[in-house]
């Protein structure tokens, strides 16, 4: 074969190993998106515990109902505490649109009266856990940027791809970036790590005991740390029902204070 011929052979096999790698290489977005996506359902149920841990290890103990409403970016959440007796009926509405900022609204019985979260206390303690008003609402995909890191970690017995993930808008997340361990074998994210402004480590989240429910996988074990406190939450959850017929008109503002959960 004359040098020509070569020359016109070794930039397609070239091209050929490009289109393959670029093929391989696995989508971020895509890979965070499936964990939300794979809930179809109309609507779902969730009863969990809260078991709140200060720096000195004393625990207390919180129960709250979770319905939801709708699909990823356009959905509804409500958490409604049922224990203990002083934080009983708190209710938090959270509703998420595609292009616009989560709108939170708190109820509190004690004073009756339902107010929004301003965007301030988002990054606040959520009835003293360790969630904020932020981590409790539905993720919002589309106002972050992701990329995938090399990472070879194995945890809770999967295979995981590490992504990071970056505000759009640095107003919509109290968080610079953040890292995800997604499994890679079913769409769960099974660790986070999220970072304030400076770029501190602030938070810690590790979920375990995976189940999957009505074709949905989810963990019924989350553990959240705040670092630089020293204190944890552990959620468990107790209960979880889907497409049970919801009615859209809980998730308003003006229905909270009747509590027709």
């Amino acid at each position: 074969m004359n040098s020509r011929g070569k020359f016109l052979i070794l930039p397609a096999a070239f091209l050929v190993f490009i289109a393959i790698t670029f093929a391989q290489a696995p989508d971020p977005k895509a890979i965070v998106a499936a964990v939300y996506s794979q809930d179809t359902s109309h609507d779902r149920t969730l009863r969990a515990t809260l078991d709140v841990f200060n720096n000195s290890g004393q625990s207390s103990r919180k129960k709250f109902t979770l319905l939801g409403i709708g699909t990823l970016g356009d959905s509804k959440t409500l958490v409604r505490f049922t224990d203990p007796a002083e934080i009983r009926g708190v209710t938090l509405l959270s509703i998420d649109q595609h292009g616009a900022a989560v709108q939170q609204y708190i109820y509190t019985p004690a004073t009756q009266r339902v107010r929004p979260v301003s965007p301030r206390e988002r990054s606040e303690r959520f009835v003293g856990t360790d969630l904020t008003f932020e981590d409790i609402a539905e993720p919002m995909l589309d106002n972050f940027n992701y990329r995938i890191l090399e990472a070879a970690d194995e945890m809770e017995g999967h295979k995981t791809y590490k992504i990071e993930a970056d505000p759009v808008d640095s107003t919509r997340s109290q968080y610079k970036f953040l890292y995800y361990w997604i499994a890679r074998d079913v769409p769960v994210i099974l660790h986070e790590e999220m970072y304030d402004a400076d770029g501190h480590l602030v938070r810690t989240l590790h979920a375990s005991a995976l189940h999957k429910a009505s074709n949905i996988w989810g963990a019924r074990r989350i553990e959240v740390e705040t670092v630089p406190d020293g204190t944890h939450t552990v959620l468990t959850i107790d209960e979880a029902r889907f497409n049970t017929g919801l009615s859209d008109a809980l998730f308003s503002p003006d229905a909270l204070p009747a509590g027709k959960f």
